[in-house]
């Protein structure tokens, strides 16, 4: 008689709004209890992943009394730990300057797999991560760091990789790195890409209406037109989340002034402001910014149009005002951004539309969707590492 198969078990660090339980979770695993600082992220969390133990605090203030009532006494299976990526990130032209505590949160992963005896931590950041350096002018790399005390903690054997989310279902460009490691003595391997064709924007929007800026509208029914990909994004069963509404929901039209729009219909695709200021020069560009339809200043990664044919570029924090509709002279909706990160349409986000981002105790929906790990990406590592499991668990 065949073995019933067990659930795996997991800790969610630095949980976010859920991006890597929702992966896990579609591949079988039970998330015990998340972690996160952010109280509109822990309020998505939780509508989202009732069952598990949402624990909203700094993750250095947690303590062992917190986390193991709610996990098994032989400890979890896997922890994950995303920590924040700012710091690692070259996006900006000052944010490799900043060397801070922040660069040494992976040393929180490493604790709560201590205190919950995991068999298995996973760390992912930005590429960015790899060529950081402790301090500025030193040779030593946070990454290095990292796998000294990971060895210290007893997790000997781990594996390193940069995978390309356009190669496991995600119709966004966008790359990231991980680190799998484990104190067993197991063969571990990173997930194979699972998609020969990237998504495009298209095959990931094709049933969401259009909604016209400033109209008030919320549409509740998709258009006609599917993909696999949408398919796959409204299928519960899937997800394992059958108990949720499969209505759409958050294709919700924004408030643009008038020279927005303007600005925006300027716009072919894959052209961004950056195109915009070469193209309008001198007393041209001058009244444009009289008219207050091109700003004062330039910003390199704004208002791109996205290109139909091809998945769009890495969605970030900053995504409301970095991509405008392939068609359509608008910001994208919280549903359409949800969808480029491979969010299901049940997905639920908490939380305000719209807040400045100097506020860091609160995240607005669009920032929950940009800092999230996009779940097909984590769901490829829940099947790679469950079948790592069945290869030594018997």
């Amino acid at each position: 008689m065949a073995r019933m198969k067990r659930q795996l078990t997991h800790i969610d660090c630095f949980a976010g709004p859920g991006g890597i339980c929702t992966g896990l979770a579609a591949a079988g695993f039970d998330t015990k209890v998340a972690i996160e600082y952010i109280k509109s992220c822990c309020d998505t969390y939780s509508a989202n992943h009732p069952g598990v133990k949402v624990i909203h605090s700094d993750i250095r203030e947690v303590a062992a009394d917190d986390i193991l009532p709610y996990i098994p006494q032989d400890g979890v299976d896997l922890v994950t730990s995303g920590m924040p990526c700012e710091t690692f990130s070259t996006a900006g032209n000052t944010s490799r300057s900043f060397y801070d505590d922040r660069q040494f949160l992976f040393r929180e992963g490493i604790r709560i797999a201590k205190i919950s005896n995991a068999k298995m931590i996973l760390f992912e950041n930005v590429p960015g991560i790899t060529s950081k350096t402790v301090a500025k002018g030193e040779k030593t790399r946070i990454v290095d760091v990292l796998k000294k005390e990971l060895t210290e903690a007893g997790y000997t054997k781990f594996i390193e990789v940069i995978l390309d989310a356009t190669k496991f279902g995600v119709p966004q460009k966008r790359n990231r790195f991980f680190i799998l490691a484990t104190r067993k003595d197991w063969a571990l391997f990173a997930p194979n890409p699972n998609c020969d064709k990237a998504v495009t924007v298209k095959e990931a929007l094709c049933d969401l209406p259009n909604v016209e800026p400033n109209s008030g509208t919320d549409a509740k029914e998709y258009t006609s037109e599917t993909s696999h990909f949408s398919r796959l994004m409204r299928n519960r069963t899937f997800w394992r989340r059958e108990g949720f509404d499969d209505g759409l929901s958050l294709q919700t039209s924004m408030k643009h002034r008038a020279c927005t729009i303007k600005r925006f219909s300027l716009l072919k695709q894959g052209e961004g402001l950056k195109d915009l200021f070469e193209r309008y020069t001198g007393e041209e560009r001058s009244e444009l910014q009289r008219q207050r339809i091109l700003p004062k200043k330039l910003f390199i990664k704004r208002n791109v149009r996205l290109k139909l044919d091809e998945p769009s570029s890495t969605v970030t924090s900053h995504c409301l005002e970095e991509f405008v509709h392939p068609l359509y002279d608008r910001a994208l909706t919280v549903r359409e951004c949800a969808r480029l990160q491979s969010f299901p349409d049940s997905y639920i986000f908490e939380g305000p539309f719209l807040v400045p981002h100097i506020d860091r105790t609160v995240q607005d929906k669009y920032e929950q969707i940009g800092d999230a790990v996009p779940p097909l990406l984590a769901y490829a590592w829940g099947v790679t590492i469950s079948q790592i499991f069945d290869n030594y668990d018997r």
